[in-house]
Order: C-alpha cells, then structure tokens, then sequence
C-alpha cells in the first residue's frame, strides 16, 4: 500500500490500483479528493472537511462513495443518493477494496467551555490507523500510526504518550499544519526519542511505501 501525505491531515491511499482519501479539508490542497475510489472523513472541522472538496472528488468519478460520521453525510447524502455512508464507532465495512474498521466517538477536549464533538478514527487494512482529532486507542496492534503531532487540543508529552500507548511500528506526522518550520527539530527529536517508534514525517505530496 503506497500512503502520500498531503497537507496537514489529508492522506492517499492507493493499492491496486484503487484509491482512499482521509479528510480532504480546507487546509489540504484543492484537488486532494480528486481520483479518489473512496473518500473517508473524521469530522466536521473545516481543516478536515470542506464540502466543495468532497462534492469534486463524488462528481468525478461517479463510482466513489463517502464514508462519515452524521453530522458530515446529511450534508452532502441528498445530493449523492446510495454514495455516502454514515458510520460510528464499533462498524466495518469494505470501501473500493480496502477494509475499514471505525474507532473513537468524540473530538478531543479543546477547552471545557467549547462542547465536544463526534469524531471518529480509521483503521485501514488492519494496519494504519488516522484518529482524526482524538487520541484514540485502537485497541489493536497498528503498524503505521498517523500521528496528529500539533493542534490547539494536544500537548507534546500527550502525542508522545499516544505513540507509547498505540506502539506501532512507526509513527508518520498528520495534523502539523500549524507547527512551524522552527519547531519541526523539537518535535522530530523529542517524539522520536522518547515514543519509543520510528517517527517521521513526510512533506506534502512526498510518498512511502508501507
């Protein structure tokens, strides 16, 4: 399975010559749906779900479905009959031949005052996990965990924790669009030190094989 990185949360998936996007937003690059078999969204956020995005990729290839929690899918379900999916914590499901195991129900706490929302994670192939915006335990081995290295709801001795509790096999950064160029050597050593997982990050469109 070949995993490009695109900006800040948004990943590719492709194998065999299918493809699966998780959380094209308003941060990702514009085209970041385009070509996709199968689109996946954690949650509502703007930098995780913009509409016009996801209504491109569904319009291109008429074939793609959209698999969400709720408040995403009723969005976007009138307009796309039978194509989008709505999903929750504890469900499976097969998307353009990838299988997809959902974990977590809620967003991290950002502060107390600001009410939490649903948020859910993916466990793709059984093997690489993207949490969305929580630090959900996936109660499985995971070999590729996508980590959310920086945002206004985590602290860095919370994400190195969350490598130390998921123990995969490696740790790639998501969710690090708001994390300076500055910091990047803070972070990459830090997590990487004391994890206790290789940990790496890849820049936007840079791909791997896993």
């Amino acid at each position: 399975m070949k995993l490009t990185k695109l900006r800040h949360s948004c990943v590719r998936l492709e194998r065999e010559g299918r493809t699966l996007v998780i959380d094209p937003g308003a941060f990702s690059e514009a085209d970041a749906g385009l070509g996709a078999d199968a689109l996946l969204v954690t949650h509502e956020h703007p930098d995780h779900f913009e509409e016009g995005r996801l209504r491109a990729a569904l319009d291109a290839n008429p074939a793609a479905g959209l698999w969400t929690l709720r408040s995403v899918a009723e969005r976007l379900a009138p307009a796309y009959p039978g194509r989008v999916h709505t999903v929750g914590h504890g469900d499976a499901f097969s998307a353009a031949g990838f299988e997809v195991e959902v974990h977590g129900e809620l967003h991290a706490v950002i502060h107390p005052d600001i009410p939490q929302i649903t948020n859910v994670g993916f466990l793709v192939d059984g093997s690489l996990f993207h949490p969305g915006d929580a630090l959900t335990l996936p109660g499985r081995p995971v070999d590729t965990l996508m980590l959310p290295v920086h945002a206004p709801w985590n602290k860095i001795s919370e994400v190195i924790d969350y490598v130390r509790e998921v123990a995969p096999r490696q740790a790639v950064d998501i969710h690090d669009a708001y994390l300076a160029d500055l910091a990047r050597p803070i972070y990459d050593g830090q997590i990487g030190a004391l994890g206790g997982a290789a940990h790496s990050r890849l820049t936007p469109g840079e791909t791997t094989q896993l």
